[in-house]
């Protein structure tokens, strides 16, 4: 139905993260529009500015735009609209974070942008969600369903990425599904 779909089942249980990978160009500025879906069980994300690892077919390494359904873990969408950077400084930015990372590669949260479990409350379960993510040079953006969810700027010009490709996941775990749909590139 126009969807790109990522499944795991009993019987594909992937043992690294997983993407499918654009291969249109390494974006810098962008803005990427998208919507996604994903099943209660769900743990995805949408990795820009990012590096293909050599010793791993299909994976990247690279900022991530993070997404969970809302039965995972203790707090529902516990990761939804952070920003995550796989395989690399990890968590840059949680969920209502203005965060700025030093040039050693400190994130500090300088500034809010609302509650986690109120920013939670716009995101659709089971439901098509619209993700906006802007990269303008060391910002970078998360918007979700119309809610600025986090916002990082990346002063740590050693593991900063300027660049990269673009990719959707498949993370590690139970069986899951996840759909994106209607992608839209601005560069």
């Amino acid at each position: 139905d126009g969807a790109l779909v990522g499944e795991i089942t009993p019987e594909t249980i992937v043992q690294r993260n997983t993407f499918i990978i654009w291969r249109g160009g390494s974006p810098a500025d962008f803005e990427l529009k998208l919507q996604y879906r994903i099943s209660p069980n769900g743990n995805s994300g949408i990795n820009y500015r990012s590096i293909q690892l050599p010793d791993a077919p299909w994976s990247l390494a690279g900022y991530q735009a993070d997404i969970d359904g809302e039965g995972r873990g203790e707090h529902p969408f516990r990761h939804t609209g952070q920003n995550y950077e796989e395989r690399g400084r990890t968590f840059l930015a949680r969920r209502g974070e203005i965060v700025r990372v030093d040039p050693d590669a400190k994130p500090a949260v300088i500034g809010s942008l609302g509650e986690a479990a109120t920013l939670a409350q716009f995101i659709k379960p089971g439901d098509w969600n619209d993700y906006h993510l802007i990269g303008r040079g060391p910002v970078l953006t998360h918007i979700l369903n119309g809610h600025v969810m986090s916002v990082v700027i990346d002063d740590d010009t050693t593991h900063r990425r300027a660049d990269g490709l673009i990719g959707v996941q498949v993370h590690v775990g139970p069986p899951m599904k996840v759909e994106f749909r209607a992608l839209r590139l601005k560069t």
